[in-house]
């Protein structure tokens, strides 16, 4: 039997922010489809050309607002351990990842317009040779969790 998966979850409101980016992407394709369809229109093109369009606009928001967000939040798990960092990730391949606490480097938390009108926050960990993310996380917890990562990378290091 495998080690557990890890018990931590992130925000449920990352749902709402992953919704509203599959929406943003929505109206960029919703512009493409205008465009094609006008084209499709001015050089008399087959009507397939708008019905594809359309499909896809159908098929995005499907996808990228009701079907991959949900997807994504039941994945994301992570726990912080004094000596290891566990992040699960991922839809239809899941990827486990330890990072040991020796290699964490610095921890930064990151917000943009959209996830500080939701009050979330992404804390970014660096190692040397990657950058690891754990996303939508309260701001409260965010910060609390990446001044804990820094504890503890200390404490690691002074202890190698």
């Amino acid at each position: 039997m495998g080690r557990q998966e890890p018990k931590m979850r992130i925000s449920e409101r990352a749902l709402t922010v992953w919704r509203l980016y599959g929406w943003i992407s929505a109206a960029f394709t919703l512009l493409a489809g205008a465009g094609v369809t006008t084209l499709a229109l001015i050089f008399d093109w087959s009507v397939w050309f708008i019905i594809g369009a359309g499909a896809a606009l159908v098929l995005e928001i499907i996808l990228f607002v009701f079907v991959l967000p949900t997807l994504k939040w039941k994945r994301w798990r992570y726990e912080v351990r004094e000596e290891e960092i566990e992040l699960q990730h991922g839809i239809f391949v899941v990827t486990r990842t330890l990072v040991p606490m020796v290699r964490v480097q610095h921890v930064d938390t990151e917000q943009g317009p959209i996830l500080r009108k939701y009050r979330l926050a992404t804390i970014s960990i660096s190692t040397a040779a990657t950058l690891h993310q754990i996303p939508a996380l309260d701001i409260d917890e965010a910060d609390q969790l990446r001044d804990s990562i820094s504890a503890l990378a200390r404490v690691a290091e002074d202890d190698v």
